[in-house]
């Protein structure tokens, strides 16, 4: 964990791997395919050569050699025919076979183009649907860091209907981006000295009769010990609940381990978002670390929308700030 869709070359990153939307033959073509053996050079060509091609569907592995990577993942995409044909079943093979091969080569990292969008035709809006199903299903039980890599803006796509809905809701609300914005008083935080997991035997049991809502009226506590409360409140375990945000092991850690450890205002968002809060409660949980919502930030603006409408995944709300040139959640 956790999955970053990213505007960069996908030629120049620097992970273990990077996945190459190859052709059959697995000799070279056009489009990212093209780049990739031009920038590993005339070795990687040499040992495509000894692989006997590729199927639909499937992925092979090869060294990075000239990249800074350290291996290439070929896979043969699907070829867009009405999605009638099968196609997204194999493109979803596509990023199966991916995953498995980069976890049994002791991957960490992967970076994916999207997959087919290109000149095999597959609508950009659902290429992205499935990659990021599909990548964040295998996230929820592995641990490795994912990109999904765009190298022209314009090939990105989204929903029109989304679109065109939070360009609306944008519209109403934003104020204007240099216009100072309208933050919270100061907040009276009060650190533990006791280790969060040790607070959690009392703390994790609300009182009878008090809701989620009450409870967060009434925050004294720091933002991990909120955190470990909300998470009981809503029944789910602690690592359900920073995968569902996207966020890596080591930040819970810090959040848990380090009682001076401040998360950014993203990483605050990011668990309001995996806990399915409502605005007014997750504008409670920010301001336990001084953080507000502004009407002025059109970041905040597409927060606002998405938490007033209740759509809790976190990959839909990336896609989107992607789309509108904001930083992306637990980034």
């Amino acid at each position: 964990m956790p999955l970053h869709i990213i505007r960069q070359d996908i030629t120049k990153l620097e992970c273990d791997a990077i996945v190459n939307a190859a052709d059959h033959t697995l000799l070279g073509g056009g489009g990212v395919d093209g780049a990739i053996h031009k920038a590993a050079g005339v070795k990687l060509l040499e040992e495509c050569k000894t692989l006997g091609g590729c199927d639909t569907g499937d992925a092979k592995i090869t060294k990075g050699y000239n990249l800074p990577c350290k291996y290439v993942i070929h896979t043969v995409g699907p070829v867009w025919h009405g999605g009638l044909n099968g196609e997204k079943e194999l493109l979803v093979s596509c990023y199966k076979k991916s995953l498995a091969l980069a976890k049994e080569n002791g991957c960490e990292s992967i970076a994916f183009p999207l997959i087919s969008s290109g000149i095999y035709g597959y609508p950009k809006d659902k290429a992205l649907s499935v990659a990021v199903d599909t990548i964040s299903e295998f996230l929820f039980n592995n641990e490795m860091t994912v990109y999904i890599a765009v190298f022209d803006k314009a090939a990105y796509q989204i929903s029109v209907k989304l679109f065109d809905s939070v360009t609306e809701y944008i519209n109403d609300n934003y104020i204007d981006e240099n216009e100072r914005p309208r933050f919270l008083g100061s907040v009276d935080l009060k650190i533990h000295d006791l280790d969060c997991f040790e607070a959690r035997e009392c703390l994790a049991t609300p009182r009878l009769g008090s809701s989620l809502t009450d409870m967060l009226d009434n925050i004294d506590d720091n933002f991990a010990v909120t955190l470990l409360k909300l998470i009981d409140l809503k029944g789910i375990s602690d690592v359900e609940c920073y995968k569902k945000a996207n966020v890596s092991k080591q930040t819970w850690y810090k959040i848990m381990n380090d009682k001076d450890y401040k998360p950014s205002k993203n990483t605050v968002i990011s668990f309001a978002i995996a806990l399915e809060l409502s605005l007014e409660e997750t504008k409670h949980l920010l301001s336990t670390v001084g953080f507000t919502l502004s009407k002025s930030s059109k970041f905040d603006i597409i927060i606002e929308y998405f938490l007033i409408n209740g759509i809790y995944n976190i990959f839909t709300i990336n896609e989107t700030l992607f789309k509108f040139d904001q930083v992306c959640l637990s980034v």
